[in-house]
């Protein structure tokens, strides 16, 4: 079995490296391809794991933005690919 080399690591500021949307996995989402988080947003990594069904796969949960004054939603579960630290990304 693979090793995973964690990419981020908890209390790491990132950035929605593109549009995020919903794939059936997100509650409170009654549409499946919903936008849950529009590229350029910030956000915080709270916890890291593998996905169940790859474990070679690395899972971050993220708590973006969810307002002008800088609270934090729920955490959403991101694919490395899906993150940057770049925060010149477009919005």
């Amino acid at each position: 079995m693979e090793t995973t080399v964690q990419q981020y690591h908890i209390g790491d500021m990132v950035f929605a490296a593109e549009d995020i949307f919903n794939d059936g996995g997100m509650p409170g989402f009654e549409d499946e391809e919903a936008l849950i988080v529009p590229s350029g947003l910030r956000g915080v990594v709270v916890h890291f794991g593998v996905a169940e069904m790859d474990e070679t796969k690395e899972i971050y949960l993220v708590q973006f933005e969810n307002g002008p004054d800088g609270s934090l939603g729920a955490p959403i579960g991101c694919l490395p690919e899906e993150l940057t630290q770049d925060s010149t990304v477009n919005a």
